[in-house]
């Protein structure tokens, strides 16, 4: 068998090798002569996976490393009758880190306490139900908007689009979808941002499409939002204007961390062993290699929201992505591309211990509750996590 595999998914070669001889190629430039006698395609979500791309083809399976399917056709694949299989949630825990740490980050710059604000959560599936835990333990009031689980589930904690605009924090989590009953294709357009009050944090970190970029950009020169996008419009021909604009802008590295990546890998290879009906020799998840554990050690000891911002920065310090960005952003036609590419190795909260012996109960839950470990003494190999 020959794999053709997009050059951003880790471990491709160890996981699939044993199908055949794999090639790691850029994603985003995949074309047909690329897949003409492949027999498995392992992409992400800059691939369109279409007619245009397998019709000469001979792939039997494709696995995407992603948790969206906006970018595949599904429909062909199964007149084709082409094994398909997507790995939802795998990155669910890293893009809700992302967006704890926008919140924070935007928080701070604007000497905003989130304690007893009011967050909007739009679409609770995987990844914003993570959310909704961690902005929980800011203390924030979480409403949800999401159609779909309202239709199925009937509860009383559901809201409108138009009361979840009114919220002091609005994250978006939905699927890209341009038809059905819910489309969320331009959700966000001119009519809802004209909705949103002044001083009003916005994240996106699902699909660019989901807010309507120019809308947007219009918005923001007449009154000031605090906005973070990882995910643009027209990626990776993104809109630079924009980008000016925003207060935080990644490159579609939400989910990027090292446990994410790999957990989508393996899931796409599992589902491979079971379509061709082999057995999985590997678990790529119970190799990795565990970092030395650093231990945060936070001289606060009343309760305040600071230990949680200081754990938060010292695992994940977004304002870097950011910078990075902006320094690279039109040096080249694929500064974008060149971001993701050559991302740096980046771990989940679980990766880390926070020394909480002088912290209150509260706090320690709270820390618990965005995902880090726990340890009440100190040892000689704890790291001390300067102020900033």
């Amino acid at each position: 068998m020959r794999i053709i595999a997009d050059e951003n998914i880790p471990y491709a070669e160890r996981l699939f090798s044993h199908f055949g001889d794999v090639q790691k190629l850029p994603g985003r430039k995949l074309k047909p002569s690329d897949v003409v006698d492949a027999d498995i395609l392992l992409v992400r979500s800059v691939t369109q996976v279409n007619t245009a791309l397998l019709e000469k083809s001979r792939v039997q399976f494709v696995g995407s490393a992603t948790i969206g399917t906006d970018h595949i056709d599904l429909n062909y694949l199964s007149k084709r009758g082409i094994g398909f299989s997507n790995a939802p949630g795998c990155n669910a825990l890293a893009a809700s880190e992302y967006t704890l740490a926008a919140a924070l980050a935007l928080a701070e710059r604007q000497d905003i306490d989130l304690a007893g604000k009011t967050a909007a959560i739009i679409g609770c599936g995987h990844v914003g139900t993570n959310v909704y835990k961690k902005l929980q333990a800011l203390d924030m009031r979480c409403i949800i908007n999401d159609p779909p689980r309202q239709a199925t589930e009937k509860t009383a904690h559901f809201v409108t689009l138009d009361e979840a605009l009114k919220a002091d924090l609005i994250t978006l989590h939905v699927p890209l979808t341009r038809s059905g009953p819910t489309p969320s294709w331009h959700l966000l357009d001119q009519a809802a941002i004209d909705k949103i009050k002044p001083g009003t944090i916005v994240i996106n970190a699902a699909r660019g499409g989901v807010i309507d970029n120019a809308a947007l950009s219009k918005a923001l020169l007449r009154k000031r939002l605090h906005v973070a996008l990882d995910v643009w419009e027209h990626e990776p021909q993104i809109n630079l204007k924009l980008l000016e604009q925003v207060d935080i802008c990644t490159p579609h590295i939400a989910g990027y961390s090292l446990e994410g990546r790999v957990r989508g890998t393996q899931m796409v290879y599992e589902a491979a062993c079971r379509y061709f009906k082999q057995a999985p020799r590997i678990n790529i998840l119970n190799e990795l290699k565990q970092p030395d554990q650093p231990t945060i050690t936070i001289k606060i000891p009343h309760p305040t929201i600071q230990p949680l911002k200081d754990a938060v920065r010292y695992a994940y310090d977004i304002r870097v992505d950011d910078e990075k960005m902006r320094q690279a952003a039109g040096t080249s036609a694929c500064f974008f591309d060149q971001l993701r590419r050559d991302y740096p190795l980046r771990r989940e909260f679980s990766q880390y211990t926070v020394a909480s012996g002088q912290l209150t109960l509260k706090t320690q839950k709270a820390l618990a509750l965005l995902g880090f470990n726990l340890h009440t003494g100190l040892s000689e190999k704890t790291k001390v996590r300067p102020q900033s």
